[in-house]
């Protein structure tokens, strides 16, 4: 934790926490009044995630946390973030990670998987192929996985579903240096073989088979590893940091991940905590050595509470600003989520731009809206579903290479005239000002298209008792079964353990110090411990051909 407050997560161990009697009704009926007793112990709570708080285990998804909540639900997507030479394409690349990041959300269910215990942690991996790069740069990248629906006893289809790209698709080249400043330099991944273990498919599937199928057939040479690892590093406020890579494209990403919760009516509300910058994507080589992307958390609403009908709503923004790597013009991204009406279904829409930033100014951090940033400075304009298509189209030419190479050094080049009707200072009402007829909109990414990509985790006999799989091992097994009493008693006996080794250190006058991370995570960027990097560099390294005999794990959809 950040040295400032070394001992803010052993607050309140000791407390008794908030619990919801369990109704002994295991049916729909009898989970939602659970939820509405839940709620309305929740009203007038500020911050329902800093409470402690302890639940049924039959109001449960047999699924970790650390494991359920991550971003790379298209890890193909992510590690194409650095396939592009030039910098605004690289920008439209983190966009589209962006907007898979939470697929699970589209194509599952929202629910609630078990909350994460002080020093638990949680790593995996994906063997993906590269998306397929058309030939046209304003046309979305070709996903070779998982671009079908599934079969409904899983995310993974009975048969591999790779795309077939046109005679006019082309792989980009990425075989530039790879030069690296960071720890991933001296990462080395290891060519895959057959799938490990996934945990991603619904309780009442099958997916081993699967898994092992969605392989066959393929040259593993040709596929990319991105491996993820995840600690909990305070309990109180809940708070987990998180790194992942792509070595064989010098891309990695990292992130503190807190949240702030609250009851608002009839619906929870919840938005990024204090220690939670957003995630940062970095790239340590090859076309966009040195560039770092921020990518900030926007607010979601979780709807349908009192109905037990869950679904959620995006709102607010997501900015995502790149620095470092080279000088000159960079590019900015602002991305507003369409507030919904209170009359009818929602519409899940979202607009935004795309727009430059030059060196040394600082007046584009106070455009937060779409609306407040200047016609002149508007590089390319979007918009759509952020649960289904979203478009875009080029506006001014600083999103060309040649505009970008030659306007690099100044802010006002005269020499480029910007296709808007007058260079005025200030910014459009709405994001169709800044169109005209004879513009064509291309596809940025379609969500309708894309399936969560299931992950491969090391079976339960090599991993560490503190991993996230291992450690719930007796709730996941007794809620499958539907065993919900005794799930509730394994859930307890873990959680109590945490009271027990919380009292424990508060005796000896000591705090909790993470494994697998530095303790200041002051700045939202989270550095990696000894420990950390040799754990990422084993999941690297992991075999999968090893473990042929595929232990079968049940969890829901995520």
């Amino acid at each position: 934790m950040a040295t400032h407050d070394e001992s803010m997560q052993d607050l309140h161990e000791d407390d008794a926490p908030l619990t919801v009697p369990d109704s002994g009704d295991a049916g729909e009926g009898g989970k939602l009044k659970m939820i509405v007793q839940l709620v309305k112990k929740c009203l007038g709570v500020k911050d329902i995630a800093a409470m402690r708080l302890s639940l049924p285990a039959s109001l449960l998804e047999p699924i970790p946390n650390l494991e359920f909540s991550h971003y790379l639900d298209r890890p193909d997507i992510f590690a194409a973030i650095n396939d592009y030479d030039d910098a605004f394409d690289r920008m439209l690349a983190v966009i589209r990670f962006t907007a898979t990041k939470d697929l699970k959300y589209i194509r599952g269910k929202v629910c609630k998987p078990y909350n994460s215990v002080l020093g638990e942690h949680f790593r995996t991996h994906w063997d993906v192929p590269p998306v397929v790069h058309p030939s046209d740069s304003d046309e979305p990248p070709v996903a070779q996985i998982l671009v079908t629906a599934p079969t409904p006893s899983g995310l993974a289809p009975p048969e591999p579903t790779h795309g077939n790209p046109s005679d006019t698709a082309s792989i980009k080249s990425s075989k530039s240096g790879r030069s690296s400043k960071s720890f991933m330099s001296g990462l080395t991944p290891k060519s895959p073989s057959t799938a490990a273990t996934s945990p991603q498919q619904l309780a009442d599937g099958d997916i081993s088979a699967q898994i092992s199928q969605l392989n066959l057939g393929e040259s593993t040479d040709d596929k990319l590893r991105v491996v993820y690892l995840t600690e909990q590093i305070s309990h109180h406020p809940p708070i987990s940091a998180y790194y992942a890579a792509c070595p064989a494209r010098s891309v990695e990403m990292l992130g503190i991940d807190q949240i702030s919760a609250k009851v608002s009516g009839t619906t929870l509300k919840v938005a990024p905590g204090s220690f939670n910058k957003g995630m940062f994507v970095n790239i340590t080589g090859g076309h966009g050595e040195g560039e770092r992307y921020q990518v900030t958390h926007p607010v979601a609403s979780v709807n349908g509470i009192l109905r037990g009908s869950f679904y959620i709503t995006v709102s607010d923004t997501t900015i995502i600003t790149c620095t470092g790597g080279r000088h000159g013009q960079k590019f900015r991204t602002i991305i507003e989520y369409k507030e919904e009406s209170w009359l009818g279904k929602p519409h899940f829409l979202l607009e935004g731009v795309i727009h430059t930033v030059y060196e040394g100014e600082t007046q584009h951090e106070e455009w937060t809206r779409v609306k407040h940033v200047p016609h002149s400075r508007i590089a390319a304009v979007f918009d759509g579903s952020w649960r289904g298509l979203i478009r875009w189209k080029r506006v001014g030419l600083g999103s060309y290479p040649a505009a970008t190479s030659s306007a690099s050094s100044s802010p006002n080049p005269s020499h480029i005239a910007l296709p808007s009707a007058s260079n005025r200072s200030y910014g459009a009402a709405s994001k169709a000002d800044l169109t005209g007829p004879s513009a064509e909109y291309s596809t940025l990414i379609d969500l309708s298209t894309l399936w969560v990509v299931p992950k491969q985790v090391r079976p339960l006999e090599k991993q560490l008792p503190t991993e996230s799989r291992k450690l719930w091992e007796g709730v996941t097994s007794n809620l499958l079964k539907k065993e919900y009493s005794e799930a509730t008693k394994e859930k307890v006996s873990i959680e109590q353990r945490q009271r027990d080794e919380a009292a424990e250190r508060k005796k000896k006058g000591i705090s909790f110090v993470p494994r697998y991370f530095e303790e200041d995570i002051s700045s939202g960027v989270p550095t990696l411990t000894e420990e950390g990097r040799k754990a990422i560099e084993e999941e690297l390294q992991e075999r999968d051909d090893e473990d042929l005999e595929q232990t079968e794990v049940k969890t829901p959809r995520a």
